[in-house]
């Protein structure tokens, strides 16, 4: 065989690979983002309410979360392509039964348990086989698109979440990734797989601490917008007087605190930790950790904070709003190939801070922008910028943590990595959420309280009402919710028009959050380092 045809086989041979790896990213990141705009309907269609199917969405975050570092090292200790085909069949079977689920009860255990579980044996792997299937050099690259197709899920969830339910089928949703999963497997042997280490036995008591550490930590995270940050709010669990969110927040930190602890005293009786506390003294590693973290934490709350200002405050419909988000998948897609394609050797460093201030700018432009006025075409631009910038992420931070340490520990890596992912997600969700409740309530009470229109008994009713926080209605919801009520025509436009006012208020406290998020990032980007990895020579 000519040398050209070895080339064409290898080229031909390394795309069937990282279509792979990237469609099981893909699949990990696209359940919460559909589910977000069908929940009502599948809480209808399995007998339950809204708070039992967001109560799953809460138990998936949750079982990823505690099993990631786990299933890093199952990669580690019986192979990286067999935990990632293991995890694939798990989260297959989880996908077949939540599309047959009858009652909240299975779609738990498929969800939540299965895909949970599964997930914490896939993102792991995926790290890792990266690594051991492109070189130094296309690392970069391999992990921009990778790390990409999770962030295009996310953005084209709605869409497809919106056309599954409008015209079929929510459970046409997780059949399909039934029918995903099965391509997968077919095409994991031509994945290469590095051996697996000594065999030894896992630290399972290291695994129940950080399980237990990252578990309390993101479900006190998750929480927060239902029971307040610090002060509890009504009728909300609390201790000496501080909401459980706080405690659980430290107790979370405290559990993963001995957890580090516990694995240092492992290391020092020559045991196989479960996690080297070694890795945190890296500073390329924290550096790129921590960048991931800030990624997250913005990425996830746009993408909670965009598709609430289409969806309620414009009433775009769930087609209409994914339609929108699109922007940022065609940015975030063409600055995570062409970066590594054309800029192979720029520096790791300059290619994060100009992503980290797209960000900063996307989430600034659209704060801006926001307008009683303002239309859906809006939010464009700052989507552009927004994707540019998670792109340009994407394309460096894989191989910025990877490249960090030997390839051996890789598995290890991709636990951890995608344990603080996952927090900065929680975060960010959760951060977004909380600020933009609390601006809107204040600025709804404001803007009664300041309308001569409305009495002051209703203003003294409303501020008692709304001590827990404001929900964030539409015009319809908040009109329809005032004719049961029997309100004043005056009152009732005085309502909407505090309403509207106070839900862009809203919007804009938690794109300021984002913002100064994505600001601070700046000042941990020195741990980046300036050059990009090379390949030993031989």
């Amino acid at each position: 065989m000519s040398p050209r045809a070895g080339t064409a086989e290898s080229s031909a041979k390394s795309r069937i690979v990282l279509l792979t790896l990237a469609s099981g990213q893909f699949l990990m990141a696209l359940d919460s983002s559909v589910m977000n705009v069908s929940i009502a309907t599948v809480a209808e269609d399995v007998g339950t309410s809204v708070t039992g199917i967001q109560g799953a969405i809460t138990a998936y975050t949750l079982v990823m979360a505690m099993f990631m570092i786990p299933g890093g090292k199952v990669g580690a200790l019986i192979g990286r392509r067999r935990a990632f085909v293991i995890g694939c069949c798990i989260y297959g079977a989880g996908s077949l039964t939540t599309s047959l689920a009858p009652n909240l009860t299975v779609l738990l255990l498929g969800w939540a348990l299965l895909e949970g579980i599964g997930a914490s044996l896939i993102l792991p792997a995926i790290v890792a086989l990266v690594a051991g299937n492109f070189s130094v050099e296309r690392r970069p690259a391999a992990y921009g698109l990778v790390v990409a197709a999770g962030a295009i899920a996310i953005a084209v969830g709605p869409l497809i979440g919106g056309v599954a339910t409008t015209y079929f089928s929510w459970r046409w949703v997780f059949a399909g990734e039934v029918v995903v999963v099965l391509a997968i497997l077919a095409l994991a042997r031509r994945i290469a797989d590095a051996p697996p280490g000594e065999r030894r036995r896992i630290d399972f008591f290291g695994a129940v601490l950080s399980a237990l550490g990252l578990g309390v930590l993101v479900y006190g995270v998750l929480r927060s917008d239902e029971w307040g940050w610090f002060r509890p709010k009504p009728d909300a669990p609390a201790w000496i007087g501080v909401s459980l969110t706080t405690w659980l927040v430290l107790a979370g930190l405290a559990l993963l605190w001995l957890f580090l602890r516990w694995e240092a005293a492992v290391v020092a009786r020559s045991r196989d930790p479960l996690v080297d506390p070694g890795l945190l003294e890296n500073k390329q590693l924290t550096g790129g950790l921590t960048m991931f973290f800030f990624q997250y934490l913005v990425q996830m709350g746009v993408f909670f904070v965009v598709p609430l200002y289409l969806s309620v405050a414009l009433g775009l419909s769930a087609l209409a709003t994914g339609a929108r988000l699109l922007p940022l998948s065609v940015s975030l897609l063409a600055a995570a190939i062409l970066i590594p394609h054309f800029l192979p050797d720029v520096s790791p460093r300059r290619a994060v801070r100009l992503g980290i201030l797209a960000l900063l700018a996307g989430a600034v432009v659209l704060m801006v922008a926001l307008d009683l006025d303002a239309g859906p075409e809006i939010v464009t631009i700052p989507l552009l910028l927004i994707g540019l910038g998670m792109g340009a992420l994407a394309s460096q931070l894989g191989s910025v943590t990877v490249s960090a340490v030997p390839e051996a520990q890789s598995a290890e890596v991709g636990g951890v990595q995608n344990s603080v992912t996952n927090l900065g997600a929680s975060i960010g969700t959760a951060l977004a959420g909380s600020i933009m409740i609390a601006a809107l309530t204040s600025s709804f009470l404001t803007n009664i309280e300041a309308n001569p229109a409305v009495p002051d008994s209703v203003t003294s009713q409303a501020t008692v009402q709304l001590e827990s926080g404001a929900p964030f209605l539409s015009d319809a919801q908040l009109k329809t919710a005032l004719d049961e009520a029997g309100t004043s025509p005056e009152v009732s436009q005085a309502a909407l028009d505090a309403n509207a006012e106070a839900r862009l208020d809203g919007l804009r406290a938690a794109l300021a959050i984002l913002a100064l998020a994505a600001l601070i990032a700046l000042f941990f980007t020195q741990r980046i380092p300036t050059t990009q990895p090379r390949s030993p020579e031989p």
